[in-house]
């Protein structure tokens, strides 16, 4: 049982299970969530999610014999979204890593966090640290009025010198109080909205999750609206968009692969994954709009004319725009912007056109630079 559980039902929630756990799907209703987080600031539980940290002389270049991320370069209070790959490049995971400065602080999937433990385990160094933080709950603060809401709370740097909660800029991080309870808060998030995530200690989720709902700007979402706002935001959802079965580069997340490891490779299936970075891959992870009002859901064949040539991933109703979206896979001929496809839903064949990803604008909170 997660902390928030009782909190969640006391506010009406509609609980699931998720993950191995009770999760809320929605408090008013999808749709009226998803319309408040993007016009206000919604509160999401993600406790779910797995907090580890890893820590000892030569955690980065352990990390990076995982993972294709940088994390040498990667500088004290910034994030790195990266991958976990198995030795034939599929992906195990979508990750978050920060530079704690004395340590590797990374947010792992919920359903997929005791595979992520084991494998590094086995993986890493026996001189690296793993700590699993599983005393601590997860909550992220996500939508235009976020920023002003948490500011609302009074928290400051726990340390002199450091960076100011409204100087935070999207993947930047750091520890704040919240009077006398500490708080790890990032810029970051999972809907494209400006937002935070903010690990507390489980003992004091209850006390932040009513501070921050008792402020007009703020209400609490259910995972409903999450997967809405993911996939307008065109992110992919692990165990659906991305698997072990999947690549980096098929997945169009060649980004998290870092300029220094194109260059010095290092990482699982280096070779492999270098290769299709080089020459390209077969088939490539598009988003797509769908005419009229049905949606396609995951599973849904995708054709051109009579031929099947990719399958649907993710994919509902957009509320931000109005109609059905879906995420999925193609083959490398029918990715171009524009092109028209057929979707099967039912026995009906759906005009589904290919468009560019994100489907809403992201709004994170980017610094200006000097």
């Amino acid at each position: 049982m997660l902390p928030l559980d009782a909190w969640h039902r006391t506010h009406g929630a509609r609980m699931v299970p998720f993950a191995g756990y009770a999760m809320p799907i929605q408090y008013e209703g999808i749709i009226a969530e998803h319309t408040w987080t993007r016009e206000n600031a919604g509160l999401f539980d993600v406790s779910h999610m797995g907090q580890l940290e890893v820590s000892g002389e030569g955690a980065a270049e352990a990390l990076e014999a995982l993972m294709p991320g940088d994390f040498s370069a990667l500088k004290s209070g910034r994030i790195r979204y990266t991958l976990l790959l198995d030795e034939h490049g599929g992906i195990l995971d979508d990750l978050m890593v920060t530079n704690r400065g004395d340590a590797y602080y990374l947010v792992v999937n919920g359903a997929t966090k005791w595979d992520d433990i084991g494998h590094l385990r086995e993986f890493l160094p026996d001189e690296i640290t793993l700590t699993h933080l599983d005393e601590y709950a997860l909550l992220a603060l996500q939508g235009p009025k976020a920023a002003d809401a948490l500011a609302k709370l009074g928290l400051t740097p726990a340390f002199p010198d450091m960076t100011e909660l409204t100087d935070l800029g999207f993947m930047q991080a750091g520890p704040f109080m919240w009077g006398e309870v500490p708080l790890g808060v990032s810029r970051s998030g999972y809907t494209g909205e400006d937002g935070f995530e903010i690990s507390v200690r489980a003992e004091d989720v209850v006390a932040l999750a009513d501070a921050l709902c008792a402020l007009d700007e703020v209400k609490p979402i259910g995972l409903g609206a999450r997967d809405s706002l993911r996939l307008e935001a065109g992110l992919p959802l692990y165990g659906h968009d991305i698997t072990e079965d999947t690549d980096p580069v098929s997945a169009d997340l060649g980004f998290a692969i870092s300029k220094r490891r194109r260059e010095e490779g290092g990482f699982p299936a280096a070779e492999r994954i270098l290769g299709l970075l080089a020459n390209g891959a077969d088939t490539k992870r598009v988003g797509m709009t769908i005419e009229g009002r049905m949606a396609a859901r995951e599973g849904a064949a995708i054709f051109a004319g009579n031929e099947q040539v990719g399958q649907v991933t993710s994919g509902g109703f957009a509320p931000s725009v109005g109609g059905p979206i879906a995420m999925g896979y193609v083959e490398v001929e029918y990715t171009a912007p524009g092109t028209k496809l057929q979707i099967e839903v039912r026995s009906k064949m759906l005009d589904a056109t290919v468009t560019d990803m994100p489907f809403v604008p992201h709004r994170y909170f980017r610094k200006k630079k000097a």
